[in-house]
């Protein structure tokens, strides 16, 4: 039985999900909580055995989920999260990822993708079906879970590796390209030419490629 904890400052939202769950067979709902402090709280009080699992909104009073997340990663990094968001966007998407994050899903999604998302977090350590492409997804699967056949088959350069550590901040294109000293030509043709290497899809996949195979460490 995989043990879950509910992280959402929406209470009919998260008792909703609670519900489905519930419903579920193999996951059983520890607790809910209605952000990232009382979280917390709960987690070092004891009263609740740990999570396995940990479905985390992002935007909470007190403390949100990139800092929950975070607080996870550094104090218990066997706990995972499952990212469970509204937010659509590649920066919500990065920083959730770089946080320790091991998958974002949205909150539309279907009850059925929820179950595989959660599925996936706990038994392969990683799900982003809904924001890679398939070939990324095929790629992780067949090199086990991370990209090293990818990489192996294709080295990565000084500049295209430090290209994608850039890639893992907030900056923008165009603020990568001062750091670097390059024209935002040059950062964009890093970019097109890193996403047909690794046939991988816009700056999400480009991030994933590096949290995998640590070129960044979350």
């Amino acid at each position: 039985m995989t043990n879950v904890a509910l992280v959402d400052d929406h209470v009919l939202i998260r008792q909703g999900i609670a519900s489905l769950i519930g419903s579920f067979a193999d996951f059983n709902v520890l607790f809910e909580a209605d952000n990232g402090k009382l979280f917390t709280k709960n987690v070092k009080s004891g009263e609740f055995p740990l999570p396995d699992l940990v479905l985390m909104d992002i935007t909470m009073p007190h403390m949100d989920g990139y800092e929950t997340t975070n607080w996870l990663r550094i104090h218990y990094p066997s706990v995972k999260v499952l990212a469970l968001s509204v937010m659509d966007d590649d920066h919500a998407i990065i920083k959730m990822l770089t946080s320790g994050a091991k998958g974002y899903i949205l909150k539309n999604s279907k009850p059925t993708e929820l179950l595989t998302a959660m599925e996936s977090v706990v038994e392969k350590g990683y799900y982003l079906n809904e924001l890679v492409s398939d070939k990324l997804i095929n790629s992780i699967n067949k090199s086990g879970g991370d990209f090293t056949a990818i990489k192996n088959a294709s080295p990565l350069t000084h500049r295209e590796t430090q290209f994608l550590k850039y890639a893992c901040t907030e900056k923008s294109y165009k603020e990568i390209a001062e750091e670097m000293f390059v024209s935002s030509r040059t950062v964009e043709s890093y970019r097109d030419n890193l996403q047909a290497k690794l046939n991988v899809k816009g700056r999400v996949g480009l991030v994933i490629f590096a949290i995998k195979n640590k070129i960044v460490e979350i």
